[in-house]
């Protein structure tokens, strides 16, 4: 049997997650319907979502703390739509970088918002399968380093933390999930850069550079990121879950 998306529209407008749902099934998908991040939090606790429509602007816990509170759980691994009222360059920036992966300006059309949804899907299942290691703990060990993934700092052996920028570790993150296996920069940009990869097309090499730099990564050597010719990138190091206090 053919898989149907399931997506789940969080927004506290009854009448937006009814347009929405409706249009989104009339176009072959599966729709969940949540007033605000309890529902929501419910709606993934019983069943398999694809993607997550999440408005920004809501009472309580807003569309921002919902969806960082996602990347640091365990439904980090679903995408995310965010729907914001404002044409806000701020508010697109904070989202991506609460780990957003596309965004649509209220008000906005159904059709587009399918689209969205569509190229959002399509990215993710870009990357070859492979386990999802940094799903599972806090304290992930490669090399001479671990990353914690709940404050986003790497730590040396010493105990010394060196925080990250978003985009460095949401690439490292990348990394980390698929040790040994060859990346493609298009990959690795829609992943790190989301809707805005194309306006960025030789970015990502700028990105694995400060990426290096902060693993003190020689460029001759290269321990920890190899750079494949006319392919793109892989990470060599053996990765290891150590738990929550390694």
């Amino acid at each position: 049997m053919a898989h149907t998306d399931h997506i789940l529209i969080v927004d506290d407008d009854r009448e937006i997650r009814r347009m929405v749902g409706d249009y989104l099934q009339r176009n072959g998908l599966r729709t969940t319907l949540a007033a605000d991040g309890r529902e929501m939090r419910a709606a993934l606790d019983t069943s398999d979502v694809d993607l997550i429509v999440l408005d920004v602007m809501m009472p309580g816990e807003d569309g921002l703390s919902l969806c960082r509170n996602l990347r640091a759980g365990k439904h980090r691994g679903v995408p995310v739509v965010m729907l914001t009222a404002r044409d806000d360059e701020t508010d697109r920036i904070i989202g991506l970088e609460m780990g957003a992966d596309d965004y649509v300006v209220k008000p906005f059309s159904a059709r587009e918002l399918l689209a969205r949804i569509n190229a959002v899907l399509r990215r993710t299942r870009m990357l070859p399968p492979n386990l999802q290691v940094t799903e599972a703990g806090r304290l992930i060990g490669f090399g001479q380093w671990r990353l914690d993934t709940a404050a986003r700092h790497l730590l040396d052996e010493d105990g010394t933390a060196y925080p990250l920028s978003g985009a460095e570790f949401r690439l490292l993150r990348v990394f980390l999930d698929h040790p040994q296996r060859v990346l493609s920069r298009d990959q690795l940009l829609n992943l790190t850069r989301g809707r805005d990869a194309e306006l960025f097309d030789r970015s990502i090499d700028l990105l694995v550079s400060r990426l290096r730099q902060r693993l003190r990564d020689d460029a001759r050597e290269q321990a920890y990121i190899k750079t494949v010719r006319s392919e793109g990138y892989v990470f060599c190091q053996p990765v290891v879950l150590l738990g929550e206090n390694a």
